[in-house]
């Protein structure tokens, strides 16, 4: 277990605080107004080691770097601002997808991932 560091509250706080997935970038933003100097390095670090611990789970949209979110959201799914890039969690989920696949297909799983504008950006 890893020492609970000034740098890491502030870290954690960002993710806490924006209670949606954030990117690393997103999180050196948010956490370095808490942490003077705070690297880039450290926040990859805090983030890999937040993963490995549980706290945090990756969120993957195509062609785009890994965010992070908490991990204890359940299953869910994502808005991303086209303008921003932001992204966002949706609460719910849509029902009867089995019926979109074709004869003899089972579903196993699925993301959804929404795009338009986010209230800021509208």
């Amino acid at each position: 277990m890893q020492r609970d560091t000034k740098q890491r509250q502030a870290i954690r706080k960002a993710f806490t605080d924006a209670d949606r997935p954030l990117g690393p970038t997103e999180v050196l933003d948010l956490a370095g107004e808490h942490v003077d100097g705070l690297g880039q390095a450290t926040v990859y670090r805090a983030i890999k080691a937040f993963v490995d611990e549980g706290w945090l789970v990756p969120v993957e949209l195509p062609g785009e770097p890994a965010r992070y979110e908490l991990s204890d959201k359940g299953h869910h799914h994502h808005f991303r601002c086209r303008t921003c890039g932001s992204v966002f969690d949706l609460v719910g989920c849509v029902k009867g997808l089995e019926k979109l696949l074709p004869k003899g297909f089972k579903l196993e799983d699925h993301e959804i991932l929404l795009y338009g504008l986010c209230d800021n950006c509208a």
